[in-house]
């Protein structure tokens, strides 16, 4: 198994078509899915023909790829994924956090575990300028591992989304790091 980032409790590594009964069983809990489609259950087939395969993207000015499947060091555990990922194809700058983790791991501290190892990795090793995320503005605990791995709020902004989900009528936010704000806090 190829490693990209270890930290004291996790192990993110590369996605492979194995991992297509775990994304599955993610992206099938409600709750996981809550803020994403309004807990709309994601199918098999769904997983195979599009998720895995932007999973699976190479983006070339990383050389490697923008989401890893998160594990547990200590028991091997399949606990969700981590994206940093280039918002353009062809330039490190500017890069997109992400995280979803099953609900076992939730209030764990595993999300800003690894935000904070990824962020550290993006402006360290990858070339990044700055490290952006969003979510939903009611979802609270996101924000929250947002501003803990070191993100400030920028904006509210409304989505241009095709179905209107419990709590979007809130509209959403923007969270972000500079390199410049990322050296001063070191």
């Amino acid at each position: 198994m190829h490693v990209f980032l270890e930290t004291g409790r996790l192990v993110l590594r590369p996605f492979t078509e194995a991992d297509t009964d775990h994304l599955h069983a993610l992206d099938d809990d409600p709750e996981v899915m809550r803020f994403i489609n309004g807990g709309e259950p994601t199918s098999r087939e769904t997983v195979e023909t599009r998720v895995l395969p932007r999973l699976l993207h190479d983006y070339p000015c990383f050389g490697t790829r923008g989401f890893w499947a998160a594990e547990e060091k200590a028991t091997g555990r399949f606990l969700g994924w981590f994206e940093l990922r280039p918002l353009a194809e062809h330039s490190p700058a500017v890069v997109e956090l992400g995280y979803r983790l099953n609900r076992a791991a939730w209030g764990r501290g595993y999300a800003t575990e690894g935000s904070l190892a990824l962020i550290d990795k993006g402006f360290t090793d990858l070339g990044v300028e700055r490290v952006t995320a969003n979510t939903m503005a009611v979802n609270t605990r996101s924000r929250r591992v947002m501003e803990k791995s070191g993100l400030s709020f920028l904006r509210n902004f409304t989505g241009d989304w095709p179905d209107a989900i419990p709590g979007s009528e809130h509209g959403e936010v923007e969270y972000e790091l500079t390199r410049s704000a990322w050296q001063k806090r070191r």
